[in-house]
């Protein structure tokens, strides 16, 4: 088979890309930002008719934290927008059958029942700050399903939550908040800082998934029968949740992460900064009735993070995206 992974270099692209690679007897398609423009429906539908896969993975996506969601709204909106709708369609132009494409579970609305359902999308208002992205994956999920309820095609979505792991993006502002604390406690521990002060009040509750666990979720579905997806989605609401299960405090989280990178000082909180959602757990009965569920723990997944982290530091390669 020959699959076309877009954003193989991303935190979550190059998980499926060691994935695919380990399982073999795959012809991977890849290509760089420098060498195809995804934004671009030009050079996006050039590359696939030259290429013709005979399936996409899309892990292709501008992300970013509270703050570049807030600074960024119209990019990340306009941008992801883009992405989704030319890879989608030139797919389908290039006679792609199959497809699987990433969301994030921001899709949902910031007050949704706990833990939150598939049918719980476009149910109430969303978090207001990241509500341009979430925008953007909710239009891919409703793209797949009309190209297959109007040509028949075998488009799938999953919905991961908060993810981490190698790879991730550690800058200070705009990162997500797991590589974004780590990345402030590694400085603290180093330099011998006495406080750390996070964002809000520390009360939020997030659910967080090993990036090597999500890689596993995709090959899983890949290899789903298309019976076997249709009876856990249907027409109408054609996407599966991926994670844990488990949630955690933003100040728990923080203070496991303390722990890992060996900082001895005092956590404190700044409520006057935006918490975000209240809470945000995924109910994955669904991919667990399939067959699927993670392997790694948070505990193990951070010490493992911060090791690589601590690595790629050490061999002075970069640790931040813009």
């Amino acid at each position: 088979m020959r699959i076309y992974l877009a954003g193989h270099r991303g935190m979550v692209g190059s998980a499926i890309l060691r994935k695919l690679i380990i399982k073999g007897g795959q012809d991977i398609i890849t290509a760089t930002r420098a060498e195809l423009d995804l934004t671009n429906q030009a050079a996006v539908r050039d590359f696939m008719q030259a290429k013709r896969p005979d399936m996409v993975i899309i892990a292709a996506a501008k992300v970013g934290g509270i703050l570049a969601n807030d600074r960024q709204p119209a990019s990340f909106l306009s941008d992801n927008l883009l992405i989704a709708t030319n890879l989608i369609q030139q797919a389908h132009g290039a006679g792609v059958q199959r497809l699987i494409q990433l969301g994030s579970s921001c899709i949902y609305p910031r007050d949704a029942p706990q833990p939150i359902p598939e049918s719980a999308l476009l149910s109430g208002p969303l978090e207001p700050t990241n509500a341009p992205y979430a925008i953007a994956k909710i239009a891919a999920i409703k793209l797949c399903e009309s190209y297959n309820r109007q040509f028949g095609r075998d488009y799938r979505s999953l919905m991961p939550t908060n993810l981490y792991g190698p790879g991730d993006n550690f800058h200070p502002e705009n990162s997500h908040v797991l590589p974004g604390l780590l990345h402030r406690y590694d400085a603290a521990a180093r330099s011998g800082q006495k406080t750390v002060t996070i964002w809000g009040t520390g009360t939020p509750r997030r659910e967080f998934l090993h990036v090597d666990d999500l890689a596993e979720a995709v090959l899983f579905t890949m290899a789903l029968p298309y019976r076997d997806y249709a009876a856990a989605t249907t027409p109408e609401q054609s996407h599966l949740n991926v994670g844990t299960g488990k949630d955690i405090a933003i100040l728990e989280v923080a203070q496991m992460i303390a722990k890992v990178t060996g900082f001895q000082g005092e956590t404190r909180t700044d409520p006057s900064m935006p918490d975000g959602t209240p809470r945000k757990l995924l109910d994955t009965r669904a991919t667990t009735r399939l067959g699927w569920t993670p392997r790694i723990s948070l505990c193990d997944g951070l010490a493992e993070t911060y090791a690589w982290y601590c690595a790629e530091r050490a061999a002075g390669r970069s640790l931040r995206a813009s």
